[in-house]
């Protein structure tokens, strides 16, 4: 680009573009200052370009596009830098540029981009010359396409009449035929509606037939069913039977010879129990002391029962607990849902597992803990509590029936206390030797400590 002496502007300088840039113009622009950006040293560039130096010509296009067009409008300095390296590489354009003679052959936009960096005289002329004629070009295209389009469009409105008409065609056709078939459907419909009339006729026979079978059938299922729930009770009995026995000979003695044994423990502490409270001497009964009478200061049987303790009374179960090799078996759920149903069952368990260890501390007594397996979502992983037995009811088996079936276990003549609210519960294990106790009697007695 031409400058004049003494830093002043020329007659190019002193043009101003009153209008924004073309995009064309602006693209070819920022390619220029693009391509010119690496012959110029870091020093020699804006500071705002400078973190684009080591970038490859397309990348700092790509990237620094809008800052190197900015740069090329406020930086007179870095323009003219740029319009030395375009006339170095484009030296023939810049003359013709100078000379006011810009080649006829050239892109106009190349040209207007060239003049806008070299700002020769005019070039404000040329670059708007550039952008109407890229309008006119654009205009021009858009107009071509259009017509293009529109020349296509009419051909396939022609092949899509042609096509409806043959479409046309085809479905008449097909709609005499289905109007043939429909009046031989009808007629077909008229005499299945009458061969439906008569089915209906017979399946309302059938229906009174099938209710009644049917009625029958689900007498005799439900009596299969009563004695298969049957049958699986005793099976689960017969097979928990076995298995205690296989687990006694796995140990050397049958069944029988542990509940005898028991039993005998259970008489011979009993015996040796009594001998203590009666504190009676090795030879001091005489024949004399046999006869029933009231001696002066003894207790008589009103006065005895005087002193009888309410059922409710804990005492009671401290008496029970009392008797030599007493078994306690306590319904958990009955006896947490009664004292403390608002807690979640792992914590019911869990404290009333604790109390029943202090229990079993205290008394010596054998304490066996049942709940009830359907209440459980997943196995419990619990460690039992020192002196206390945990079991849990197997599946299709209550609580109820795991409790009967440990009362029926134990011989004749031990001591086995069954605590449950239970009514059920309570009478039939009474009915098998043990002595049944409310759950609120064992409450009353753990929170006594």
């Amino acid at each position: 680009m031409a400058e004049t002496t003494g830093g002043e502007p020329d007659d190019g300088d002193a043009e101003v573009l009153d209008r924004p840039l073309p995009d064309g113009v602006r693209r070819r622009v920022v390619q220029i200052v693009s391509d010119g950006f690496g012959g110029l040293t870091v020093s020699e560039l804006p500071t705002q370009l400078r973190q684009y130096a080591r970038f490859a010509p397309n990348r700092r296009a790509k990237f620094a596009g809008t800052a190197m067009a900015a740069a090329m409008e406020t930086d007179p300095l870095f323009r003219q830098r740029i319009a030395e390296k375009l006339r170095e590489a484009q030296a023939e354009l810049a003359g013709a540029l100078d000379s006011g003679a810009p080649p006829p052959a050239a892109d106009p936009l190349d040209v207007a981009a060239a003049a806008y960096v070299l700002r020769p005289p005019g070039w404000v002329k040329l670059v708007t010359a550039a952008g109407e004629e890229a309008l006119r070009a654009d205009a021009e295209r858009a107009d071509e396409e259009s017509r293009a389009e529109l020349e296509r469009l009419r051909e396939e409105l022609a092949g899509a009449r042609g096509q409806i008409r043959v479409e046309t065609e085809r479905l008449r056709t097909e709609l005499d035929a289905a109007k043939k078939e429909a009046e031989s459907l009808h007629r077909k419909l008229r005499g299945a509606l009458s061969d439906v009339k008569r089915g209906e006729a017979a399946l309302r026979k059938l229906r009174g037939e099938m209710d009644s079978v049917r009625a029958e059938g689900q007498a005799q299922v439900s009596a299969a069913e009563s004695e298969t729930r049957r049958l699986k009770q005793r099976l689960g009995e017969v097979e928990a039977s076995l298995e205690a026995t296989r687990r006694a000979a796995r140990e050397g003695r049958s069944v029988e010879d542990m509940r005898v044994r028991l039993l005998l423990d259970t008489v011979l502490d009993a015996a040796q129990g009594l001998r203590r409270e009666l504190a009676l001497p090795p030879v001091s009964v005489r024949p004399a002391e046999t006869v029933d009478a009231v001696e002066p200061g003894r207790m008589t049987p009103k006065d005895i029962a005087a002193r009888a303790l309410s059922e409710n009374d804990p005492a009671i179960l401290d008496q029970l607990l009392a008797l030599p090799q007493a078994h306690l078996v306590v319904d958990g759920y009955n006896v947490t849902k009664t004292g403390y149903p608002q807690m979640p069952l792992e914590k019911q368990r869990l404290r009333l597992l604790g109390q029943l260890s202090q229990l079993a501390a205290q008394t010596g007594a054998e304490v066996t803990c049942v709940f009830d397996g359907a209440e459980l979502a997943a196995p419990v992983l619990l460690a039992p509590p020192r002196g206390v037995r945990v079991l849990f009811s197997k599946p299709g088996v209550t609580a109820d029936e795991l409790i009967r079936q440990l009362v029926r276990a134990e011989p004749p003549g031990r001591p086995v206390i069954v605590v449950s609210t239970d009514r059920e519960v309570a009478d039939g294990v009474a009915s098998a030797g043990a002595r049944p106790v409310a759950s609120v009697v064992l409450l009353k007695r753990l929170s006594r400590g």
